[in-house]
């Protein structure tokens, strides 16, 4: 009988993230103050972040250790998965090989608690009393809430207001934890309020949350920011999944061809595609990478790659980035934490070197390939993830038409079970596929700083 699920030992955990600025071509452009145009030092993050995770944002170390109380905490749900998805691959009948490594199984319903719960860690080390954030999905948010929670922190959650309301029991989850949530953009903190006053029937977005959430912790000694995906601390966090997954399909006997994601902030995806982007780096493997983006806020397939802001109000260090422009508000697509318009810097870097290839896709799709996945292997993915499975389908159906073997490995980011309105409007035909909003974009690229 064929093998379903590849399961490691507590005992096989990872001991150590995996840090790809140690292998890249050429080291990652560095971040740059906004007033002066030349690179920020630590001091200008420490406001901001604890210096342990400052050290991390620039650290060229291959490897980095991963503190014992972190990996304790990660036990509770890692390691995570492998599944050989054989349901769907008979109903395609396709003759690839489809593999996923499941994030849904931890207690936030993703893979956002591998570096939710080190921020908390390294802020707890250092004395914070205090975290702001900003959610778009509410995946961050609640895995951030309980990271916090394990560890006496008090959490503000900034979320992104279309979410907020299209996704109350994500909202009903952080507080489950102990956070504070509001809808942003909100009026607690002045850049907020100025959003208000131009849109006040605003939707939000994640430069806008991100904007409330910098403000926050900048303006009040007790508080830090953290970000759930972009920066280069975080995607380290998250390499213990492709670190795992490399194991796994040693156990599987199989090596993939092609490595999937989906791509809003780079967060998950780098944490399945880096320790394989090791060996094609280092050892020249032959696999693709592909991240999968939302036609509605596709940063990389139409982004131009230039320095701009992280966030809508321009209070972030400048980043090398595929951006749509920082004053751009996403339509308002169903998979919030893919509402971003820019992507991670080390991502657009090896996008921007040939090394990884993106795919955009309307919303209508993701979902139909979301409820055939569901229907195959009884998992509900979040919308995020559906982008991912979309891809996913469409390299085992090239495979069939081509009449070739192909190992496909994708992450399923995490469960939707706190999305069921989106399938509610589905299935009653009321979703929309949004078209590129290429005039919004062009006028939000005026904004970006020229360099």
């Amino acid at each position: 009988m064929s093998t379903t699920k590849f399961i490691l030992s507590e005992n096989e955990l990872p001991e150590s993230w995996y840090n790809i600025a140690a292998d890249l071509p050429e080291p990652p452009a560095p971040p740059l103050n906004p007033g002066t145009k030349q690179p920020i030092g630590p001091e200008d993050l420490a406001p901001l972040f604890p210096m342990a995770l400052i050290g991390q944002e620039v650290s060229a170390e291959r490897y980095i250790e991963i503190p014992e109380e972190v990996r304790d905490a990660y036990r509770l749900y890692r390691p995570s998965p492998l599944h050989r998805a054989h349901r769907l691959e008979k109903a395609l009948d396709t003759p690839a090989h489809i593999y996923y490594k499941n994030e849904s199984v931890s207690p936030a319903g993703s893979h956002k608690p591998n570096t939710a719960i080190a921020q908390a860690y390294y802020n707890k080390q250092e004395g914070v009393t205090r975290i702001a954030t900003e959610t778009g999905a509410g995946q961050w948010g609640s895995a951030l809430a309980m990271a916090c929670n394990f560890m006496g922190i008090e959490l503000k959650v900034y979320m992104v207001r279309v979410s907020y309301e299209q996704k109350p029991y994500r909202r009903s989850m952080m507080q489950v934890w102990g956070a504070d949530v509001v809808p942003s953009p909100s009026p607690d903190t002045q850049a907020g309020r100025q959003m208000l006053e131009q849109d006040p029937e605003s939707p939000g977005s994640l430069g806008m949350a991100i904007s409330e959430a910098v403000e926050d912790a900048a303006t009040r000694d007790d508080t830090k920011y953290s970000l759930g995906s972009v920066l280069n601390h975080v995607l380290l966090h998250q390499t213990i999944i492709g670190q795992e997954a490399i194991k796994q399909m040693e156990q599987a006997g199989e090596e993939p061809d092609v490595v999937i994601g989906c791509a809003g902030g780079g967060s998950n995806y780098a944490g399945i595609a880096f320790p394989f982007m090791r060996r094609r780096l280092a050892e020249g493997a032959k696999t693709r990478f592909v991240a999968a983006e939302p036609e509605a806020c596709p940063s990389l397939t139409r982004g131009e790659y230039r320095y701009d802001f992280g966030d809508t109000a321009g209070m972030t260090p400048l980043m090398k980035v595929h951006t749509l422009g920082h004053t751009f508000v996403p339509p308002g697509i169903h998979a919030g934490g893919l509402r971003y318009h820019a992507m991670a810097p080390l991502i657009c870097q090896l996008y921007d070197d040939g090394l990884i290839e993106a795919k955009a896709y309307h919303q209508i799709a993701c979902f139909d390939a979301a409820v055939q996945f569901a229907r195959t292997e009884g998992i509900i993915p979040a919308p995020e993830s559906s982008h991912a499975i979309r891809a996913a389908i469409g390299e085992a159906l090239e495979a069939k038409e081509a009449g070739e073997s192909r190992v496909v490995l994708f992450n399923l980011s995490g469960h939707g079970y706190f999305d069921m309105g989106s399938y509610d409007k589905y299935f009653a035909g009321e979703l929309q596929d949004y078209a590129y909003p290429a005039e919004a974009v062009a006028e939000a690229m005026k904004a970006v700083p020229a360099l």
